[in-house]
């Protein structure tokens, strides 16, 4: 696995993301121990470095077995986490938002379940609706300050807030705002319009999340399969339901053929020729090795054109 180095930090990260929102099984879906251990170890074993979960996944799950995990092998990774949802399916008012009261708060529960002295990157996991950029990049400096993290970024956030959040925290000499995290696939590309070229300018790493629409542009949904369809309530998923996106999904298929490969490294490659760093979700050690299958698969030139074609935001 390549290395790249993480926005305007000295961190080299892996060039894809192991996301870990299927390890455990406290919503009801997910992986447990044993495969949980089988895919962390598989993506380490092929050079990957770059861990994200949140205290929200599995209901604090997630950081418990990574906590396990990283015994013996801590500084091996750089370990992103998000708060801002809360651990628990009733997390109470004080525990959830991005006050500082919650930052705090949650920042000392994720240290105990991942078992150790601090985080690499901290997330705020989305915007409150409530809480004043000033406090929350106040609050990231002050953890900083503390030896609590490293880094601070913003997943979710629109690119307004996002850059007005990495100014305030320039003009007051506070910690950075290191990193945004945001979706990005073949089938959700309205970042490109804005949040990409806000990233660039602010020379933030950029992370992107569900670059296989939530399991849709594998084409297994076709097939049956249940998936995050079902497994997360519906959530964080992209369904096959407008002709666009039956376009887009014949064409990823139809280059799978061309080149013997799966849908979802089809998918994959392309989330990866966008500057970001895309974080991959396994449920199965079965999906993390065709997951890693992507960044030997080549796209050529014609390929890229067709996939860039059928699903340009612009297209009826």
């Amino acid at each position: 696995m390549d290395y790249r180095i993480f926005g305007k930090t000295g961190l080299k990260v892996s060039e894809l993301a192991l996301g870990t929102g299927n390890f455990g099984t406290r919503w009801g879906h997910g992986a447990d121990a044993d495969t949980s251990k089988a895919i962390f170890n598989a993506y380490a074993e092929a050079g990957g470095n770059f861990i994200d979960t949140a205290d929200a996944y599995q209901f604090g799950q997630s950081e418990e077995l990574l906590g396990s995990l990283l015994a013996g092998r801590r500084d091996n990774f750089v370990v992103a986490t998000k708060f801002t949802n809360g651990a628990a399916p009733d997390s109470n008012r004080l525990t959830t938002g991005n006050s500082r009261r919650a930052l705090v708060t949650s920042v000392e529960a994720s240290l105990k379940r991942l078992n150790t002295d601090r985080i690499d990157l901290y997330w705020a996991h989305r915007p409150d609706g409530v809480t004043p950029l000033e406090e929350l990049v106040r609050g990231f400096e002050d953890l900083a300050r503390a030896g609590k993290i490293l880094y601070a970024g913003l997943s979710n956030f629109p690119a307004w807030q996002l850059s007005r959040a990495a100014t305030l925290a320039e003009l007051t000499n506070a910690l950075p705002i290191a990193a945004v995290q945001f979706e990005h696939s073949l089938v959700h590309r309205q970042p490109e319009a804005d949040l990409f070229q806000a990233s660039d300018a602010l020379g933030l790493g950029v992370v992107t999340w569900s670059p296989l629409g939530g399991g849709m542009l594998t084409g297994k949904y076709r097939n049956g399969e249940k998936g995050r369809a079902e497994g997360f309530g519906g959530k964080v998923f992209q369904a096959e339901n407008s002709a666009q996106r039956t376009r887009i999904l014949d064409t990823t298929l139809a280059i799978a053929r061309e080149l013997n490969v799966s849908a979802g490294q089809v998918a994959i490659k392309w989330a990866c020729t966008h500057g970001a760093i895309p974080i991959i979700g396994p449920r199965s050690e079965q999906q993390l090795v065709d997951n890693l299958g992507a960044l030997s698969v080549v796209l050529s030139p014609d390929q890229l054109d067709r996939l860039n074609s059928v699903s340009r935001l612009d297209e009826d």
